[in-house]
Order: C-alpha cells, then structure tokens, then sequence
C-alpha cells in the first residue's frame, strides 16, 4: 500500500473486504509500507486482485514471518493488527440519493464493498443494533435544510426536500422535523454509547453536536419550522451532551449559509495551490487505533471544502483527538474520539477530489482517483471495525 508500487488503493480495500467476508483472516501491517494488508495466498484472491486492477506480491511463509518479527521489534514504530471479521455497513442517507451525492457512497460503491442505506424511520426503529459501522451523509440534524435557505429557497429541488423532510417526521408523529432530527440523533448516540463505529462528514459532524447541545431549545427560525426561536438560546446550549466540539456559538441568521463557529470555511486564509493538512503520527504499538485511521502512503493530504470544511481546533474538546490538522490555519481536519463502548470520527469536507463542491456539480470519477490519499481515509474507517479488539493500555 506504498506510493510506488500499488496501482489501485482504494480497491485494495475492497479486496481485503472481500477476503474477511470470505471468512478468511487479514493482517493489516500498520506503517509497514503504507500500511501493507497482509492476506491468505489463495489462487482466488490472486485472480480477484488482477480483476480489480490491485497490485500485489507473493511472499513466502518464511518471507513473511521475517516481516512480522521485524515489525515486532520494539525499535519499530509499527503494529501487525488482525482483522477477523467483514463489518456490517450502513450509511444514513435520504430516499433516492444517489451514490456520486456522497463521497463515502461513491467510495464504497467503487471499492465494491457492500453496504445498506437507513434513514429516519429505521434509525427510530433501532435498525442501528443489525450493523458494526455506520455513516451520516451530508445530513442537518438541527432541522434547518442545511441553511439553504438564502440562496435556494425558491429552488425545485429545497421546496421538495424540505416538504419531504416535514411528510416524513408528521408520519413518525412530530410535529417538527427539528424535534424529529433530535430523536434521530440521539438514537445515533445510543448507538455509539452501545459499541457502535460511527463516521460522518462535512455538515453531519457539527449540525450532529449542535442538535444534541439545544436538546430541549427551540434554535430554529419561522420559515423553518413556523415559529420563532427560544430568546436568548445560545445560553441554553448544553456542551456537555456533544459528542467533539464545546464552547461554540450558533449563527443565529437564516441568512447566513453556517451552523456555528465551529466550521472554519469562511475563516480559512489558505489558497488552494497550498491548502493541504498533515496526518499526525502515533505509536503504532500503543496506539493501534489512531494509527490504523491515518494509514496511508503519504502524511500530506490534499485538502477540499465543503458546508464544514475543517474544525475550529480551540472548539475541539481535550478528550477528542485530532488525526489531521492545518497547523498554520488552527483548523482540524481530521478528528477521533471515543463516547461509551463506541467510536466516533468527523472529516471536514465534501469530497476529497472536488476541491469546492458546489450543488450541481458533476461526480467524481473514482477510476482517475485510484491512489486518492483523501479517500484512503474514510477507507480506514471502514475496516477499523473489523480489527481483533486489544487490551487498551489504561
């Protein structure tokens, strides 16, 4: 999984998926050449690599066993972590989106690596319980369409969102679609708290936090759910119910297309020729978990917008890690945490390979993308949950 000689990272994952869910076990070689999946020799393998365009080499067992004694050396900033078992995946999507509308679809689709959608209904049906990992598209979770609404309120596509979004969360028996967002997110929580691997991107990582803080207040103005919002709000939010980010302020505007102040897109001072983000380095044999989310062939990652493009680091609580940062800009990037039994990650941004991702763009082709260290990072998180769990050092 270096930079030289593999032709197809991205479907390299899918591989390894498709091993596990062969019932067959993986080693992935944590910073040993880009993070190397170490895999049965099996003839059907082989021939699924040359099908999917994945490079690859054949080791013998005692070639092989010379590299995990050498990655066992105490010497050696790496970590040979087994994976056992494919991950059940859903991502949480509206009805009818298509798979190019969302970077981690699009990823999963192109990897070939199967996986469920859910939406509100199942999620408040406890749905949740049947999967190992599970993804928030680019969803608003405080009832207020995105903060669409000063550039596209007259739009074909808003109205009908927006009437979809009220039919559905009258028929689960609310009266708000913001009331229903809470339920829905606290549901995701349970889920987390549960043992769940929860991952989310652009929007769905601070609108997530900031419905679970106004728990109970009424932060939304009338021409998003008809009356007017809690006087004083901001005094009301809760920080200690969110998941990653505290000490935030809400942008009280409808006008204004920004939740709070925990996105940096409009603060952000960095040209595009020079806005990349470094992965941080952890101790593959202490910090496996870390570790295995920032596995890649470079440390330097391109960076991309989106409605939340990057986190606002001081907003960040102390307990949350931060896996990749613009140190020049004070912005997270890239951010982990753990909340219960579960495991929680939040990347900014839309798509790794469409610098500013605008509403009617085209899609991303993935096949001239194949080594995208960006993508590699949700890809990550994807198998994370398949990993053989270990003691954690306390």
């Amino acid at each position: 999984m270096d930079a030289e000689s593999q032709k197809n990272h991205l479907k390299a994952y899918g591989i390894t998926y498709w091993t596990l869910d062969k019932q067959q076990k993986v080693k992935w070689l944590l910073n040993y050449r880009g993070g190397a999946f170490l895999l049965p020799d099996f003839e059907e393998i082989q021939r699924e690599c040359q099908i999917r365009g994945v490079s690859y080499e054949i080791i013998s067992n005692t070639k092989a066993e010379s590299i995990l004694q050498d990655i066992s050396s105490p010497s050696k900033n790496m970590e040979a972590v087994v994976l056992e078992k494919a991950p059940k995946i859903a991502v949480y999507t509206p009805y009818g989106k298509q798979p190019w509308d969302d970077a981690v679809t699009m990823v999963l689709t192109y990897a070939e690596i199967p996986y469920e959608t859910v939406y509100d209904e199942e999620v408040l049906n406890d749905a949740l319980l049947l999967y190992d990992w599970l993804h928030l598209h680019h969803e608003d979770f405080t009832g207020q369409y995105g903060k669409f609404y000063r550039n596209y309120r007259s739009a074909a596509w808003y109205i009908k969102e927006k009437n979809d979004a009220e039919a559905l969360a009258a028929k689960l028996g609310y009266n708000k679609v913001s009331e229903e967002k809470l339920d829905v997110a606290l549901k995701i929580r349970e889920y987390v708290v549960g043992g769940g691997f929860m991952f989310a991107m652009c929007s769905a990582t601070d609108s997530f936090d900031i419905a679970l803080s106004a728990q109970g207040v009424d932060i939304c103005e009338p021409m998003f759910d008809g009356d007017g919002s809690d006087a004083n709000y901001q005094s009301k939010i809760d920080y200690s119910r969110t998941f990653a980010f505290t000490d935030f302020i809400l942008e009280r505007s409808p006008n204004v297309y920004e939740f709070s102040s925990i996105d940096m897109t409009s603060k952000r001072q960095v040209p595009k020729e020079t806005d990349y983000f470094s992965l941080m380095e952890f101790s593959a044999k202490w910090d496996p978990v870390p570790t295995m989310l920032c596995q890649n062939h470079t440390a330097l990652v391109k960076g991309f917008m989106g409605q939340t493009t990057s986190f606002t680091r001081d907003q960040i609580k102390s307990n949350v890690l931060i896996m990749g940062e613009n140190k020049t800009n004070g912005e997270a990037r890239y951010i982990h945490g753990i909340n219960g039994k579960g495991f929680f990650t939040f990347y900014g941004g839309h798509d790794p390979e469409d610098y500013t991702h605008r509403v009617g763009d085209p899609k991303t082709e993935l096949d001239l993308h194949p080594t995208s260290p960006g993508y590699r990072l949700i890809l990550n998180n994807v198998l994370f949950p398949a990993a053989k769990k270990k003691k954690q050092k306390t």
